[in-house]
């Protein structure tokens, strides 16, 4: 019977191998998939005990058929072949950029990235990885920033689950860094897997100076053989991203600049479905040149959201502000902002063009912190940032573009933005509180539907609707009034911050 496998789904192919010597290093092991004339080469990986294996993610329907290369004599040449069917339903494909500043799935589903940070989640004790995903199964996130390699700092100094590589010694750094361990490995696709299965974007996080192990100081030989063999293990993944570091400023003493580049073409070449790609940075003033043609979108850390559309028209690519901050109340001021903040932060973030990042950095006596481990949410941001995940969900479908200049009234102080040319406008007060408000309403004589929304409270009501007005300008400390209202009417607000506007155009 022939294999069937979804397209959007993994093919798998395994066989078996030489075990002596050091097979991750003396063995090649390649396929190439074709389907009619087109060719598709796929890198394969050693799975440990004499075992080989190949990924391959279909894009097409159709017959695909698979023929393998290696220099061992047991590896080369052998075939086989499997039937590519239609997606599974709500499978939609890997991510990719649509409208310039915005992501859609390979099929055209739109995909607005509402992310969360678990830095080190994968390698805590099984049953806490467990409560992880039971949290992110009704958090309402559909992206988690995950580091490879576990992480050694305040807060996450317990011992990982698994050695990424073999163990050779009695130390916690004592590893042969030329012999993956498989184990790790199976485990960490495991639960990418399962974030798949959720509907959820692993956003991969291949490098960090955080370290106690030697991971960050391997050879530049071995930095590449790592992301070799990480990308023939899981780029078939379609719910992967590719993030190169997790504040990779702080590695340039034994990582240069060079080095970073490299490190994207060597993706560029065993990533077989091109993820999404980019790179993050420590240092506010230290961004990587995320306008290099490899580089898919802007990961940034950065606390003044209200620079995103400068970062939109410097890099020309969408913005994912992946740390704006955390919810909590460590000692670092990175690390104790309020819910209320971070909320803020977020419809500071969306009405100006970009997507923000969660995260939870509560103090917590065994050191469980979401930022770090995972486990349980304790704070209050995620659950009004849920919410406006569906609110755009629901009304938002190409993008929402930001209204007016940066440096222009009034939007240099609070965000506007409409959803493509002629779609639902969303204006957000945040910290201000006025009593009227017109500018950036309707000026067509259309009928509307304005709603005002408490972006905290989570509630949505028809807003007041009064009689158009002119609005009062300052030139040059000079008050201005007279000329044509701005807007065919004006609404009456609750003067009380963290308000929004929705503004639909009226079905007939």
């Amino acid at each position: 019977m022939t294999t069937q496998t979804p397209v959007w789904d993994i093919f798998e192919f395994t066989a078996t191998g030489p075990s002596d010597g050091n097979p991750f290093l003396d063995v090649t092991f390649d396929g190439v998939f074709s389907l009619g004339n087109r060719t598709v080469k796929v890198p394969g990986f050693y799975d440990g005990d004499g075992t080989y294996k190949l990924r391959f993610c279909p894009d097409t329907e159709g017959d695909w058929e698979l023929t393998t290369t290696s220099n061992a004599s047991a590896l080369d040449g052998l075939t086989d072949s499997f039937v590519a069917t239609a997606p599974r339903d709500g499978v939609h494909g890997p991510v990719r950029v649509r409208n310039t500043f915005h992501f859609a799935y390979a099929d055209g589903t739109p995909y607005k990235p509402f992310g969360t940070t678990c830095y080190a989640w994968t390698h805590q004790p099984i049953e806490m990885q467990n409560e992880t995903l039971k949290t992110l199964e009704t958090a309402g996130f559909n992206k988690v920033r995950m580091g490879v390699f576990p992480k050694s700092y305040p807060y996450n100094a317990n011992p990982a689950l698994h050695n990424v590589y073999e163990q050779i010694g009695e130390g916690e750094g004592d590893m042969d860094f030329d012999r993956p361990n498989p184990e790790a490995f199976r485990h960490f696709e495991t639960q990418i897997g399962k974030l798949a299965d959720m509907g959820i974007e692993a956003d991969i996080i291949l490098f960090h100076p955080y370290d106690r192990w030697g991971y960050a100081d391997m050879t530049p030989e071995q930095d590449c053989n790592f992301l070799k063999y990480l990308a023939a293990r899981i780029s078939a993944y379609r719910n992967v991203w590719w993030s190169l570091a997790n504040e990779y400023d702080f590695m340039l003493n034994t990582k240069p600049m060079e080095l970073w580049h490299k490190f994207c073409n060597t993706l560029e070449q065993y990533d077989h479905l091109h993820h999404l790609m980019s790179n993050h940075n420590g240092d506010p003033a230290k961004n990587y040149d995320h306008r290099l043609p490899w580089i898919t979108h802007v990961c940034i850390q950065h606390w003044d959201v209200k620079q995103t559309p400068l970062w939109r028209n410097t890099y020309g690519k969408p913005v994912i502000n992946d740390e704006p901050e955390y919810e909590g109340d460590l000692y670092q001021s990175w690390g104790n902002i309020t819910a209320e903040e971070l909320t803020h932060r977020f419809w500071t973030t969306t009405l100006r063009g970009g997507y923000a990042g969660h995260g939870e950095t509560y103090n917590d006596p065994d050191d469980l912190i979401w930022w770090a481990k995972g486990g349980k949410l304790h704070g209050q941001a995620w659950k009004r940032i849920k919410w406006l995940r569906e609110m755009l969900e629901q009304d938002v479908e190409h993008g929402l573009e930001p209204i007016g200049s940066y440096y222009g009234f009034p939007w240099s102080r609070i965000s506007g933005a409409r959803d493509g040319k002629d779609g639902t406008t969303f204006i957000y007060f945040g910290e201000h509180q006025p009593a009227v408000w017109s500018t950036g309403l309707p000026t067509d004589g259309g009928d509307y539907d304005v709603d005002v929304i408490d972006t905290w409270n989570m509630t949505i009501e028809p807003a007041k609707i009064i009689e158009a007005h002119v609005v009062p300008v300052t030139r040059h400390g000079t008050l201005i009034r007279g000329g044509k209202p701005d807007a065919d009417f004006a609404v009456s607000l609750p003067s009380k911050p963290r308000l929004a506007l929705r503004v639909r155009r009226r079905k007939a």
